[in-house]
């Protein structure tokens, strides 16, 4: 048989080989570092023979999968080492996630932090021991009877809900056996650099009607420097939390009253304001109209639309006049009502409508977190109506536009293109062209993308930007989509140079996604410290003593006047608290003013960049900051503030 490998190279064996062993052909080397293998594009694991020609790539820790067979062993071990300490403990899942793992258990007393530490001490050991993995399968009859016998009704429930004629998988490591597909490592030897980073409550396969478990997370690299790294970037992420900056620089809370609604404060909407003038600036510089429909909408156009059937159960309804209604969970059906509402010539195309629009979704309580996950929020969305010769075009002035913003903020960002998946809607004449549309897009651009394939929306191909912030964290915000099946559910035409009708095709798109997510995104990317166009307060007046009140009035007059978000602390405090307070408020400027500023119409100035810049003539300084606003300067910090 013949084995292609990543590099084009062949590889001809007589006889069928597991995948690890042609990885110790190819190198001792990479057969130690190897995690999995990849078939003509299928991920499988180390164990699996090959008895016919195929491409196979040896996959390690760099890669996604490699890391998720790393970590979905390091769960094993978990739960292998929970159980020699608390045999009582029944196990449910135990899956590998973004960076990291996590495994839900049932135990009679909760776990502490302190059985962390017992558990971590267990899973060395098991490490130590080099356990080898194995794997072999049951028939489910059989499956249910051996889970049922080791006292595991979590294992049992997930084996009787697969077919009858299901063949269930197990894999083994010493005394240790867990119902899993794999993949996994060959043995427990790599998994040296680990760490179990804390306990949640977890409802059974997330219904809150069944029993409440114990989630341990956790994760692990294969080298100690990695793991130190991305444990210093969690402290870091934990300083940045955004909920606890939200409620330090009063920007915004949530309530018992509301969860998941949140409310801004005065602060918080100067913040959300300035960047919804930001995203208005430059759409109508992009050439796009906007549009805002309304909050709630009857059944009939939900059912139109795919909703109603396909997304129900996120939606808020309520009944009108003896007619069922639905809050909108998105913006679109509303866009092609305003689309429909009057005749369309391929002149009038492409039509660009944005829309600021309030949509809620029913997400589950425990699924809630702060502003990265509500119930309301505000989409920056955009609907764009074309003929098929424009969309290249649109897509690359969307992606410029997406890139624009992200590079506002200092983010780095990737690009995903997802390709169509086994469960769509279309043509194949549609598909083809939409995905090609895409890919030729990104490359006029010159944009590096990875082809995600098989992910995209149901009704067409989409790109997704990933960005990511100043400690590494990756966000999915930016996407465009796509999409030929809302024009032909809702009979949308416009009327081509030949006289004919024609339908148009649609994208739909955003570039903050959720305003209340990418404020969230930004509190923890900037520490609360936002650039000086951003900061809710951009000065601080502090007169030295009662007596400069009167010139520091006048300071904060000739600010306001000059369109400067300021504010004055006239309290009597020593001057060390007034500025100590002003730097834990994050304001970019403070201006101290006593006799000698007054005399000479100046102002002593203190920054978040540079510290003491010195006093500098009134009139200078509104020159300089309001350059700084007007061209949305990111300004770096120079030197450590006083600490």
């Amino acid at each position: 048989m013949k084995i292609t490998l990543k590099d084009g190279s062949v590889k001809e064996y007589e006889n069928s080989m597991s995948v690890i062993d042609i990885a110790k052909d190819i190198s001792e080397g990479l057969a130690r570092v190897a995690c999995v293998g990849e078939v003509d594009g299928e991920v499988v694991d180390l164990r699996t023979v090959i008895d016919h020609d195929c491409q196979l790539n040896i996959l390690t820790f760099d890669s996604d999968e490699g890391k998720h067979a790393f970590r979905h062993t390091a769960s094993h071990i978990l739960a292998q080492a929970v159980k020699r300490l608390y045999p009582e403990t029944k196990l449910a899942i135990g899956p590998s996630i973004d960076n990291g793992f996590y495994y839900d258990m049932e135990k009679d007393t909760p776990f502490t932090q302190d059985d962390l530490e017992k558990i971590e001490k267990e899973m060395k050991k098991i490490v130590k021991e080099n356990l080898e993995i194995t794997s072999f399968t049951k028939p489910r009859e059989e499956a249910i009877a051996f889970m049922k016998e080791r006292n595991e009704p979590y294992k049992v429930e997930l084996i009787e809900d697969l077919p009858e004629d299901s063949i269930i998988s197990f894999y083994q490591q010493g005394e240790f056996v867990d119902l899993c597909a794999g993949p996994h490592l060959m043995t427990t030897k790599p998994v040296k650099a680990f760490k179990l980073t804390s306990i949640a409550g977890a409802y059974w396969r997330g219904d809150e009607h069944n029993q409440m478990l114990t989630r341990i997370y956790g994760t692990a690299f294969t080298k100690k420097a990695e793991l130190d790294a991305y444990l210093t970037m969690m402290e870091e992420a934990k300083k940045r939390d955004h909920r606890k900056l939200g409620k330090e620089l009063g920007l915004f809370m949530m309530r018992e009253e509301g969860p998941g609604f949140p409310f801004f404060l005065p602060k918080g909407m100067v913040l959300k304001n300035t960047l919804l003038d930001y995203w208005r600036e430059i759409h109508e510089k992009a050439g796009y109209v906007e549009i805002s429909t309304p909050i709630m909408l009857s059944r009939h156009l939900w059912e139109t639309s795919g909703h109603w059937d396909h997304y129900k159960e996120n939606m808020y309804t309520t009944v009108i006049d003896d007619q069922d209604f639905a809050i909108k969970p998105m913006n679109c059906p509303g866009g092609v009502l305003v689309y429909e509402s009057e005749p369309r010539s391929y002149r009038d195309l492409p039509l660009r409508m944005g829309e600021l629009g309030l949509v809620h979704r029913h997400e589950k309580s425990g699924q809630l977190h702060g502003l990265m996950r509500v119930r309301c929020f505000t989409q920056d969305d955009a609907h764009i109506f074309m003929t098929p010769e424009q969309i290249r075009d649109e897509i690359k002035g969307v992606a410029g536009l997406i890139d624009q913003v992200y590079s506002l903020f200092g983010f780095k960002y990737h690009v995903e293109l997802s390709t169509r998946p086994d469960d769509s809607m279309g043509s194949d004449e549609d598909w083809e062209l939409a995905t090609d549309s895409l890919r030729g897009a990104l490359d006029d651009l010159g944009l590096d993308y990875v082809v995600n394939e098989g992910d995209g929306a149901f009704y067409g191909p989409k790109i997704d930007f990933h960005l990511e912030d100043s400690i590494g964290r990756t966000w999915q915000c930016g996407t465009i989509q796509l999409d030929f099946q809302l024009p032909l559910r809702f009979d949308l035409h416009y009327t081509g140079a030949d006289g004919e009708k024609h339908r148009p095709i649609m994208i739909h798109r955003v570039a903050f996604g959720s305003i209340e997510r990418f404020i969230g995104i930004l509190i923890e990317h900037f520490a609360g410290a936002f650039p000086t166009w951003l900061a809710p307060v951009q000065v601080e007046v502090i007169p030295i003593s009662d007596k400069h009140m009167e010139y520091g009035n006048k300071v904060l007059e000739a600010l306001k006047a000059a369109g400067i978000r300021a504010e004055i602390d006239g309290r009597a405090e020593k001057m060390g608290y007034k500025i100590r307070e002003a730097q834990l408020q994050k304001i970019p400027y403070m201006l101290v003013v006593g006799g000698k500023e007054e005399e000479n119409e100046a102002v002593s100035v203190r920054s978040r960049f540079k510290g003491d810049e010195g006093q500098i003539k009134l009139d200078d300084f509104l020159a300089s900051i309001k350059q700084e606003i007007a061209t949305r300067e990111n300004r770096k910090v120079e030197k450590e503030e006083e600490k």
